[in-house]
């Protein structure tokens, strides 16, 4: 799945609300204390428990404006909708470990509150499945 423009736009908007708060006071400075600057890593994003996911062009817009699109490269990624499981990857990549770290703590609040959103209406899907009932706004 990919984003409208104007759902890019306003992803963007947030994401940018959401790194001015965390990086209010500036870089992480155990990160550059303790990260060499050219230390590449290999990191996946692995559910916790299971239920629907939803976020993944998100994350991917967090990565594209910390990281940069060019600089690190996706290696497995489920698309939105997914049904998962503890344990189960749903995004791996390498990338540039500073920017990385920097990324990581946005990313996941917003994949795993927009995935808490499916999880659940999907719950309630199923709930009234066999009725005349519909899902009309989550």
């Amino acid at each position: 799945m990919e984003l409208t423009a104007d759902e890019l736009t306003e992803a963007r908007r947030v994401i940018a609300r959401a790194l001015e708060e965390d990086l209010r006071y500036g870089p992480d400075v155990t990160t550059l204390a303790t990260v060499p600057a050219d230390t590449v890593a290999d990191a996946r994003i692995v559910s916790r428990s299971p239920g629907v996911l939803a976020g993944i062009p998100v994350v991917r817009a967090v990565f594209d404006l910390v990281i940069g699109s060019d600089n690190y490269t996706v290696t497995e990624e489920l698309p939105d909708g997914s049904a998962v499981e503890p344990g189960q990857t749903v995004l791996a990549l390498r990338a540039p470990a500073t920017s990385l770290l920097t990324a990581e703590r946005t990313a996941l609040n917003l994949l795993c509150h927009l995935s808490g959103i499916a999880t659940t209406t999907a719950q309630w899907v199923a709930a009234v499945e066999g009725t005349s009932a519909q899902i009309r706004d989550s």
